[in-house]
């Protein structure tokens, strides 16, 4: 896993408030009906006030409701960070339902204090929190309603051998998703964009990734795209420069895609 001396490039885009702000002139986000589990997840009067500072950039009520949660769903925040996500999962799942917070040992240790904070004193005791290797990410078969990976799933196409972070098999990664998620159930990815026909080379130099080879890859796996939801794009976002970059951080063009796995 990464050093803490290079998790900073990396995974501080993930965690920091201003990493999920995103300027709302980038285009008018089409309505999605908010459903009273959500809306009551995102006022939960237990939620921290750094959470709260992050939901006017996440829309996180506008995005759960997209990836249609529900009340007593099993469901996996894959490389969680610090959890953000996975509070929110755990208000809505509520008790009859249950969240997995997913991380690697590099996520973990950038996140310690965050998850600390959220997972102490049994705050939320439908939360497990995993520390697990990118090969055995612990997602079973046909186990969860849903799974959401937000601004991570580039993360498995960057590797940095020399500084403790190995190289992914992303086709084994993605495959533990696909088997992890039950029939019919739904992954919700958040990226950054790279620009078109890219591939994956911009993960390694601006830890972004190309919007339609990272569709190629999830569809070749057996992954049926759901859907898109334009809630934090921005046109003036040129992609070319690192996603941690001052110049960009927090108002990346991102993309929201929607994945079901067929019933067999």
């Amino acid at each position: 896993m990464k050093s803490s001396r290079l998790l900073v490039p990396l995974l501080a885009l993930a965690f920091s408030p201003l990493a999920s702000s995103n300027a709302s002139a980038a285009g008018a986000t089409p309505p999605v009906d908010i459903p009273a589990a959500v809306q009551s997840a995102v006022d939960n009067g237990a939620r921290s006030d750094a959470d709260r500072e992050r939901d006017p950039g996440d829309h996180p009520a506008r995005l759960l409701a997209f990836a249609d949660i529900r009340p007593g769903m099993r469901v996996a925040d894959v490389f969680a960070g610090g959890g953000y996500y996975s509070e929110l999962l755990s208000h809505i799942v509520g008790d009859d339902g249950q969240v997995a917070l997913i991380n690697n040992v590099a996520y973990d240790h950038f996140a310690r204090d965050q998850l600390k904070q959220r997972l102490g004193n049994e705050r939320l005791p439908n939360v497990e929190h995993l520390t697990v290797e990118s090969c055995n990410l612990q997602l079973g078969r046909n186990a969860y309603d849903r799974l959401i990976m937000i601004k991570s799933l580039h993360d498995i196409y960057y590797a940095d051998p020399a500084n403790a972070w190995p190289a992914i098999d992303s086709g084994h990664f993605i495959r533990q998703l696909y088997d992890g998620l039950k029939p019919g159930g739904s992954l919700l990815v958040v990226d950054h964009s790279a620009v078109a026909g890219s591939g994956s080379t911009a993960a390694q130099t601006l830890h972004r990734i190309d919007e339609a080879f990272i569709r190629g890859e999830l569809e070749a796996a057996g992954f049926v795209f759901d859907g898109s939801l334009d809630l934090y794009r921005n046109a003036g976002d040129e992609r070319r420069i690192g996603a941690p970059d001052p110049a960009i951080k927090g108002h990346t063009d991102r993309f929201v895609h929607r994945y079901r796995k067929p019933v067999q």
